[in-house]
């Protein structure tokens, strides 16, 4: 049997991991300034998380819904303080498409309303409900085509107003990334997202808040929607949630009630991934790795500046993208396979930067220096001439 070939693969095989650094089966040492689509929350093979899942599988690893689970409200209870969301409730599945299905769906159990607004570069999973509401026609079966998702220009604000003027008795729900991932870090403004609030309130809609990937912390934040300073009716997580064990959820506002048999799941909650998720949402706590992710966030944002090349530096937190032209183009596999550091993309000309919260100042500079020295030598090679703002 051979394994179902939809992933394009760099030829490495990482065997080990620890903090930022992966190492390969040769024992190369690489830098990680991706954390696995923004997984890697509080580092690789965190101590206490190892130690916290260990504790847990002597213990019991799985048993259905169907009975009282203690680490279940334990979670919920720690999520509430560390996020500020006390009064939610927490709904917990597997991933973050599942997050998001069961965002949109309790919308619409909840307004009785069929119509979602989403938008465009969005990316919401590959899910039912949350690949149609994803704007990448090639990744949207036949099947999964549906009239019921508006798509709107992002931070387009009077495209949305007349969207709700025309449709408002039909929307149930508005999703939005606070920070789109995948569509190439795109910051939704603090106004849209106030306009957002407004609507979803004035035409009984709700505001799904997508954190699966810009939230856990990795804003500065612990939800990037938070920056706006409103409250979203619903709250989807997963990627840093359990820093690498599946784990999902949705915060639920405490206006929207829950009845039996609403949404449901087999392992969503399970005993291990709610341990691998309290270990978390300690060491966030107790490493004050919020703070770090903005104060790093903006240093390393200030250098990325400040190197000649690099187009449209943006980001919160640890969130950070930027566009190389096109005499950079092989820049992100320049920093793979001759400098050891793992970087992400979006497609055409976005490198994508999610570390984890809890790297160092030192990891940053290594970065950013070796990111210096691979734009030059990409220059050398083309005789382009050469600058070094590594000390800028």
């Amino acid at each position: 049997m051979t394994l179902f070939d939809v992933y394009p693969l760099n030829n490495i095989t990482i065997t080990k991991a620890q903090g930022s650094y992966v190492w390969d089966e040769n024992g190369v040492q690489y830098l990680d300034m991706y954390g696995g689509h923004a997984v890697i929350s509080i580092g690789h093979t965190h101590p206490h998380w190892v130690r916290r899942i260990e504790e847990q599988l002597e213990k019991i690893a799985f048993y259905s819904n169907s009975v009282v689970i203690p680490i279940q409200q334990q979670l919920a209870e720690k999520l509430g303080k560390v996020s500020g969301k006390e009064d939610y409730q927490l709904f917990l599945c597997n991933s973050g498409a599942e997050a998001n299905e069961n965002a949109l769906k309790l919308a619409s159990f909840y307004t009785g309303k069929k119509k979602i607004v989403a938008f465009s570069k969005s990316f919401h999973g590959r899910t039912s409900l949350a690949v149609a509401a994803t704007d990448n026609p090639s990744i949207v079966a036949p099947v999964n085509e549906i009239e019921n998702i508006i798509f709107l220009p992002f931070n387009d604000e009077q495209a949305l107003i007349n969207c709700f003027n025309k449709q408002g008795k039909e929307i149930a729900a508005v999703i939005i990334e606070g920070i789109q991932g995948v569509g190439g870090i795109n910051i939704a403004s603090e106004s849209f997202l106030k306009l957002i609030r407004t609507l979803c309130d004035e035409h009984n809609a709700v505001y799904i808040a997508d954190s699966v990937q810009c939230g856990y912390g990795r804003s500065g934040m612990f939800f990037s929607h938070d920056y706006a300073g409103v409250n979203a009716d619903i709250y989807s997580m997963a990627k840093g949630m359990g820093n690498g064990f599946p784990i999902g959820g949705i915060l639920i506002a405490p206006h929207i009630q829950p009845k039996y048999g609403m949404l449901g799941t087999t392992f969503g909650g399970n005993h291990l991934a709610c341990a691998a998720a309290l270990a978390v949402l300690e060491v966030i706590e107790e490493e004050k790795l919020i703070d770090v992710a903005k104060q790093r966030g903006m240093y390393l944002l200030n250098r990325l500046k400040a190197i000649d090349g690099l187009k449209n530096v943006r980001g919160k937190g640890l969130m950070i993208g930027f566009d190389v032209p096109e005499e950079l183009k092989d820049l992100k596999k320049k920093l793979l396979f001759d400098y050891n550091i793992f970087t992400g993309e979006a497609k055409p000309n976005v490198i994508r930067l999610l570390p984890s919260l809890a790297i160092s100042r030192k990891q940053v500079d290594e970065f950013l220096e070796a990111l210096q020295e691979a734009i030059n030598e990409i220059r050398r090679e083309k005789n382009v001439e050469v600058s070094d703002t590594t000390n800028a």
